[in-house]
């Protein structure tokens, strides 16, 4: 059995989700090209945001590693799309950053064309999640995003990170605000997951919906 036959919310696929991230998660390669992109015929997932959104620290709260994906405080450090295994189930993208300003006009290029290229174009990707900065809420570049995945079809699921850091009444606030934004995004799935790295909150029910989309085996 696998989580897309359960309730998301029951002990089943919370246990699933938490059984699957327990398996080993090892690097497989950095792509800065689309013919470097690993062929494992594994379902994929990928993470996607706005520079220092936290990618990096959710990525190693949900596989349990301190340092799986590096993390950094200077935006725009990750410049290639990082791919782990995990446990020959699952393969997790980490792309890099959009929307920071100081990056080389080219560098800034680059990314795009890379991201782009590959969000639109990779067969095994299932889910990308879009990870939003609670403290701001949706830019235009995430808007932007958002809208190219809605015109090539990719599924994705937002997810808002260092939730721990917004006060619970402006938590909320936003998470009404980006909820009914969403509502008229074709490719967004219904609901959105607040998370905090730092103190866990929404890991289990994210490893749960991730865990949904890998095939029984």
């Amino acid at each position: 059995m696998n989580a897309s036959d359960l309730d998301l919310d029951s002990e089943q696929a919370i246990e699933l989700g938490r059984w699957l991230f327990t398996q080993p998660c090892t690097f497989l390669i950095g792509a800065v090209k689309m013919d470097d992109l690993p062929e494992n015929g594994l379902t994929e997932i990928a993470f996607a945001g706005r520079s220092n959104v936290g990618k990096s620290s959710l990525i190693n709260a949900l596989t349990n590693h301190k340092d799986l994906a590096r993390t950094s405080n200077t935006p725009g450090r990750t410049q290639q799309i990082n791919f782990f295994d995990l446990g020959g189930k699952l393969t997790i993208a980490d792309l890099p950053g959009y929307g920071y300003a100081r990056a080389p006009r080219e560098t800034v290029r680059q990314w795009t064309d890379l991201v782009g290229d590959y969000l639109q174009g990779r067969p095994p990707l299932r889910r990308t999640c879009l990870l939003i900065d609670s403290r701001h809420g949706l830019k235009d570049s995430d808007r932007e995003v958002m809208k190219m995945l809605d015109g090539s079809a990719v599924s994705y699921q937002l997810v808002l990170t260092k939730c721990d850091k917004v006060k619970e009444a402006e938590l909320k606030k936003r998470i009404d605000s980006i909820t009914k934004e969403m509502a008229s995004h074709v490719a967004a799935h219904p609901n959105l997951i607040a998370t905090s790295s730092t103190k866990g909150d929404g890991i289990k029910t994210l490893r749960a919906v991730l865990a949904a989309l890998v095939p029984a085996s």
